[in-house]
Parts: structure tokens; C-alpha cells; sequence
């Protein structure tokens, strides 16, 4: 199978579970704002190669999106096809990023001030990837799914994003007012 198809050509995506939008509809731009943090993520975790357990949480956080993409990209009537967990976001999933960024913040002083990112080339790559996420879900919010929980997972993604490049400085985040 080629990688072109050439069905695109006209300005339109097809959908999961069939149909076809504009490639500039709201589901596809906020797919789009995913996809780019999820390869922000990616960035990091090769960064980051080393720590096995900053690549497992990267691998995990990564193989969520493509849940969540799935979600978004179906059309509100073919919902009732989707999979919790495989095509749809669940709870559980939204609560295992509330539990990972509770069990991280207790691994190193909560900054007090705001944080100049760049303090290195992991935490760098988490504040972008976080800022892409940030972006999804602003863009998630006019795509109003029924019943879903993307927003919910969106937003706590970026602060769990956030949590994680702090927890990669440990102490030495430089702060908005000065060094810590």
C-alpha cells in the first residue's frame, strides 16, 4: 500500500467509521494540535532515553492520544461505535493522570514563582509539548463532543505535562524572579 491516495486532493479527510470534512474542520484541527504534541512528547522521550520510567509514562501518554484522536475523529453518529479505552477516552484514564501527577509532585519542591523553561533538554521538550497540548484543548472546547471526556483529559494532560518537566529539573528550576 502507498503511502498517497490521493483522496485528500480535494481538500477533505475521511473519518473514522466513514465520512468525509474539510480539512480545516474543527475535529480535524484539533487532532492536528494533538498529533503535533504528541510528537512533542516523542522529542522528549528521546531525549530522555535513558530514564526508563520517564519513557514508559511518554510511551503510555502517547498511546492515549491515539485514543483520543479516535474519539474526535468520529462523527456524533457513529459514537456508539467507539471503545472505551481503544476509541474513547474514559474516566480511568483521566484519573491515572490526576494519580501520576500526585505521585510526581512529591518527588521535588513545587516551584513558588513561574518557571523560565529551558533549565534542560527533557524538561525543554516537556514545556513544548505541553504548550501543544494546551493548544489542543483550547481547540477542543469549540468542538463540543457529547458525553466525552477529551477536554477533561486534555487539560489535565498539560498539567501533568507541566508536573513532568518540573519533576526533570528536581530542585533546579529557574524561577521568574531569580534563581531558585
Amino acid at each position: 500500500m502507498g503511502i498517497y491516495t490521493r483522496k485528500g486532493d480535494d481538500g477533505t479527510t475521511g473519518l473514522l467509521f466513514g465520512g468525509r470534512v474539510r480539512k480545516d474542520a474543527d475535529p480535524i484541527e484539533v487532532n492536528g494540535a494533538v498529533d503535533e504534541a504528541q510528537a512533542a512528547l516523542g522529542l522528549a522521550r528521546a531525549h530522555g532515553y535513558r530514564d526508563a520510567e520517564l519513557n514508559e509514562i511518554l510511551m503510555d501518554l502517547e498511546r492515549d492520544l491515539y485514543v483520543l484522536m479516535a474519539e474526535v475523529a468520529t462523527l456524533p453518529e457513529n459514537r456508539s461505535k467507539l471503545s472505551a479505552g481503544t476509541s474513547l477516552v474514559t474516566k480511568e484514564m483521566v484519573d491515572k493522570l490526576e494519580t501520576l501527577i500526585d505521585s510526581l509532585s512529591e518527588r521535588f519542591a513545587m516551584p513558588t514563582e513561574f518557571v523560565i523553561p529551558g533549565q534542560n533538554i527533557v524538561s525543554a521538550s516537556l514545556d513544548v509539548a505541553r504548550t501543544g497540548v494546551r493548544r489542543a484543548e483550547r481547540l477542543s472546547v469549540s468542538y463540543k463532543l457529547d458525553d466525552s471526556l477529551v477536554t477533561p483529559y486534555l487539560n489535565r494532560l498539560s498539567d501533568l505535562v507541566w508536573t513532568m518537566a518540573r519533576w526533570q529539573e528536581g530542585d533546579d528550576h529557574i524561577l521568574a524572579k531569580g534563581e531558585s
